[in-house]
């Protein structure tokens, strides 16, 4: 990319065209979310605990349903995501479901600009790093915005996933940071016959890479673990051989899919 306004440019767009195709979705159920069911994961649930009372950031939250589901928790919550087409909606969603919640739209890397708050936990999950090139510049932010002691709670997509095609029929990516990926998706993971085509820029991250950020920025870390399933369906040519977990049919429990990391600020 020619220069940081070149893709957040492009990905603001992007992110812009699919939340409407994302609210309608079936794979974000939003007739059960309005009727009171959580978005929340075992996953995070189990690293989250008891929260109440709690102030939560919550960092690229697309239109709002995790961090009104934290809300649910009886956390106090704000939500961050690049898309304004995604907040105003995370704030609709809000009103609807009477939790109150802040919400800002702003590029990560410029959101101590926007906000000046110190966090109990900052939260984030699930396809949000490989939308950033500079992941010691995440560190900042995330340490940046939690009070000392205050933890992080991440559950990520597992870099080893974004080595393959989207048919995983071959590595096609480096598992490194080698920089942008720059690419033309037809349809998307919420709804793959939906009539979008839209581009997208993207990077990988190793897990070196993101504990050494961490570490690099006053965090210690303090769990990580690997799981050799989905909680989301949003693969191509995926199983269930529990509910609720889903697996590339063809590689079965060989592939690791999501990890997670729990860590603190330090004092």
């Amino acid at each position: 990319m020619d220069s940081k306004s070149d893709y957040i440019k492009i990905n603001k767009t992007s992110w812009n065209s699919k939340t409407d195709t994302h609210i309608e979705s079936d794979f974000y159920n939003m007739k059960g979310f309005l009727d009171g069911e959580t978005s929340l994961k075992n996953i995070e649930l189990n690293l989250l605990g008891d929260i109440k009372g709690q102030s939560i950031l919550h960092l690229q939250c697309h239109f709002g349903q995790d961090t009104i589901s934290l809300g649910r928790l009886g956390a106090r919550v704000t939500g961050v995501d690049l898309s304004d087409k995604a907040i105003d909606n995370a704030r609709e969603l809000a009103v609807k479901t009477k939790i109150e919640a802040n919400f800002i739209c702003c590029d990560l890397y410029d959101l101590p600009n926007h906000l000046n708050e110190e966090f109990d936990i900052v939260y984030t999950t699930y396809g949000t790093i490989g939308w950033l090139p500079d992941i010691d510049k995440w560190g900042q932010i995330v340490s940046g915005f939690l009070k000392p002691g205050g933890r992080l709670i991440f559950v990520e997509f597992h870099p080893v996933v974004w080595m393959f095609d989207n048919e995983f029929s071959k590595v096609e990516y480096n598992y490194f940071n080698s920089g942008p990926i720059v690419e033309t998706e037809t349809g998307t993971y919420a709804n793959r016959d939906a009539n979008l085509t839209l581009k997208y820029v993207m990077w990988n991250h190793s897990i070196g890479e993101v504990i050494t950020s961490l570490l690099n920025n006053g965090l210690e870390v303090t769990s990580l673990e690997e799981y050799n399933y989905s909680p989301y369906n949003c693969f191509k040519f995926t199983i269930e051989p529990e509910p609720g977990k889903y697996r590339i049919k063809h590689l079965g429990s060989k592939l690791p899919m999501v990890y997670s990391i729990e860590a603190r600020r330090k004092n």
